[in-house]
């Protein structure tokens, strides 16, 4: 199934902690869907009682998302590919699929994307970017703080050269709350 390895979209988290070995990483684009914080997390970056907010491909007719895409290996791609799925499908709020995602260079490439599911209960879509902050200013989970989860975002995305005002407009509202 792997032998000419495996390509992995990452948007969010995976740009700063992809937490597999990887042989190329390419800036790319996912046209369709874009970057938003739309997802309830209960696990990593919010409880059940407490719910935080985590970033999900949420599809998005003429609109594109910027991001990593990371080439895996034959050796590798396996195991990557398992880890992923623990990592991301953890709730069944995402679900696993193929893209084609077109790297900086203009080639084209099937890679694995984790696109948030509308009818899974820990769909957000249509917060209001204040309510986005108010919950991420305040919101902890397993994996830390969620506005550690936005800060990290925000930066790895600045220094990548990509850029995404929601998410800067969204950090400042954050720092201006946490910081009162």
């Amino acid at each position: 199934m792997y032998q000419d390895g495996l390509w992995v979209f990452g948007y969010g988290s995976l740009i700063w902690n992809p937490g597999f070995e990887f042989a190329q990483k390419h800036l790319a684009e996912l046209r369709g869907f874009r970057r938003d914080f739309c997802m309830w997390s209960v696990h990593y970056r919010g409880t059940a009682l407490s719910p935080g907010l985590v970033l999900a491909l949420d599809a998005a007719a003429g609109e594109s998302c910027h991001g990593v895409a990371y080439y895996i290996d034959e050796t590798n791609a396996a195991a990557a590919h398992e880890y992923l799925r623990a990592r991301e499908l953890v709730s069944a709020a995402y679900v696993e699929g193929f893209q084609e995602v077109v790297l900086k260079n203009g080639d084209i490439v099937r890679a694995v994307c984790y696109i948030v599911d509308r009818d899974h209960g820990q769909y957000a879509g249509g917060l209001s970017p204040e309510r986005q902050a108010e919950v991420i200013a305040s919101a902890k989970g397993s994996a830390g703080p969620n506005h550690e989860y936005l800060q990290n975002t925000a930066t790895h995305l600045a220094e990548l050269g990509i850029a995404d005002s929601h998410m800067d407009a969204l950090y400042e509202m954050v720092c201006h709350k946490r910081n009162g």
